[in-house]
């Protein structure tokens, strides 16, 4: 894990990502993205964005999903969209507790305790995003460009990829300086990152073939020291 210490961000191939967080019913997992409402909070209008929501308290040994509650940023890490109280739909019972999803959570406390010398309980927020594009109409997974988030550790990773053109990547330091840029392109392909270190954002996605929808699922799972939110 030494490129996530001094880098601040790693990027997992499937094959690790997998291997990593043990992908039990990846199908059932993946074929959630398709019951995802739309996200009416959308500042810029747009009508690009679906999306769940959940939060967790995790520590060693236990995950415990908490009550339903808003997602929160302050428009100093949102432009956007932030500075209000956003009440999105929640993860289903079954994705919150499903294998992949706990896996995932696991695997956060197991890469970032070390790093962070802290052991939790973390405040975990879980996100389930479908980025959607078509002919003319562009979709964006990073509106609000390249950003932090105000957490500690961030997770990104592909569940799926259709007819999508561009999506890269993109990560920075602090002062604007490119640390690098990649495409995730299979399903479970990842990146892990430091959120007090470096900064992400992705192109926008537009269709392969205009004649038919592109869409870009991406689960994001942040890690956050303080009970904020709660």
């Amino acid at each position: 894990m030494s490129g996530l210490k001094e880098d601040g961000f790693v990027r997992f191939e499937a094959a690790e990502t997998k291997a990593l967080i043990g992908a039990d019913d990846w199908t059932t997992f993946a074929d959630s993205w398709n019951d995802l409402p739309l996200d009416g909070f959308m500042a810029d209008g747009g009508r690009y964005r679906r999306r769940r929501f959940a939060a967790f308290a995790a520590q060693p040994g236990e995950v415990q999903r908490k009550p339903h509650q808003p997602h929160w940023q302050s428009r100093d890490y949102n432009p956007l969209n932030g500075g209000v109280q956003r009440w999105f739909e929640p993860v289903t019972d079954a994705i919150a507790e499903h294998p992949v999803t706990q896996g995932v959570i696991r695997a956060g406390q197991t890469l970032f305790g070390p790093l962070s010398g802290f052991t939790g309980p973390w405040h975990v927020e879980l996100h389930q995003f479908r980025i959607e594009a078509r002919e003319g109409e562009a979709g964006q997974p990073t509106p609000e460009g390249a950003h932090r988030d105000g957490v500690d550790w961030v997770i990104v990773m592909l569940v799926d990829r259709q007819n999508v053109d561009s999506g890269v990547t993109d990560i920075f330091a602090p002062g604007g300086t490119s640390l690098g840029s990649f495409t995730l392109t299979a399903p479970g392909d990842a990146v892990f990152l430091d959120d007090h270190r470096v900064l992400h954002g992705v192109t926008p996605i537009r269709p392969h073939d205009p004649a038919q929808p592109a869409l870009r699922d991406v689960l994001v799972v942040t890690y956050r020291q303080d009970a904020r939110a709660e």
